[in-house]
């Protein structure tokens, strides 16, 4: 499976997945991992910044608001139009672009930083998306990206929960099993089920990589590493969604940091 089939995916399930996030059923995006990976992201005022696989626009419109002249992107036309629809409702200066990671439609050194939330994960060409990142960034720009850890959920994954539905353990396994391709179907657990019954199961194509694999690729990529984090519910958030307690037996979620070196203009061969 290359970057287009994966995209088509994607196109298909952004009706429903816009439609469910947009009402607050994306739990863990909203309660934990965009606010870990915004407390970690450095000040962004007045950089011009480049949002890769944008979706629906939620986490581009929340870094604009810290005052980035934000471009984001997607390769899902359903994605990219309700994107444009939110920013003709509520305008913030946000061009979006429908267009491929691997193949980024910019200039050189077009960004002082870029952000993929949950998204560099799903392109499978996750070398070529890495060169073309380092490629827009200027000299000294940054890259930060989240995604599910993959030390704990790699493609065996079963939460283990005691008598009260609360998860106690998490096992994993096949964690170097190579199933990238393999389409996991599932819809967010918080929408209410009568509305999960009527709406089709998001199918998610899936490209596991083992985490020392991700580490080399963005080394091999000119980046060095600056940042990470593994965030984790509160005790107070987990009294409010009780589902969410996998994230707190192991981190479900990693955010990197990286940087291009300053005065490299071009990917070192």
């Amino acid at each position: 499976m290359d970057h287009l089939e994966a995209g088509a995916f994607w196109n298909a399930n952004a009706e429903t997945w816009t439609k469910l996030s947009r009402a607050g059923y994306d739990i863990y995006r909203d309660q934990l991992n965009t606010p870990a990976f915004l407390a970690l992201l450095p000040p962004v005022g007045g950089l011009t910044g480049l949002d890769i696989g944008c979706g629906e626009g939620h986490n581009t419109r929340l870094v604009a608001k810290r005052g980035a002249t934000m471009t984001g992107l997607d390769i899902a036309e359903t994605f990219v139009r309700h994107a444009r629809a939110e920013e003709t409702r509520a305008p913030l200066g946000i061009t979006y672009v429908q267009g491929s990671a691997v193949e980024l439609p910019f200039t050189d050194g077009a960004f002082d930083f870029a952000t993929a939330f949950m998204s560099l994960m799903d392109v499978p060409e996750t070398e070529r998306v890495l060169a073309e990142a380092f490629r827009v960034l200027k000299p000294g720009g940054f890259l930060q990206f989240s995604m599910t850890h993959p030390c704990f959920n790699p493609p065996h994954r079963r939460s283990l929960r005691d008598e009260d539905r609360i998860t106690y353990a998490v096992e994993v396994g096949d964690y170097f099993v190579n199933a990238r391709g393999r389409i996991d179907e599932w819809i967010f657990g918080a929408a209410p089920e009568g509305m999960r019954g009527r709406l089709p199961m998001f199918k998610v194509p899936r490209f596991h990589r083992p985490l020392a694999e991700w580490l080399n690729l963005l080394v091999a990529a000119g980046f060095t590493l600056e940042k990470f984090a593994e965030p984790c519910p509160s005790d107070a958030t987990l009294r409010d969604f009780p589902a969410m307690h996998d994230a707190k037996v192991v981190a479900y979620f990693l955010h990197i940091r990286v940087r291009k070196p300053a005065g490299l203009s071009s990917r070192p061969s």
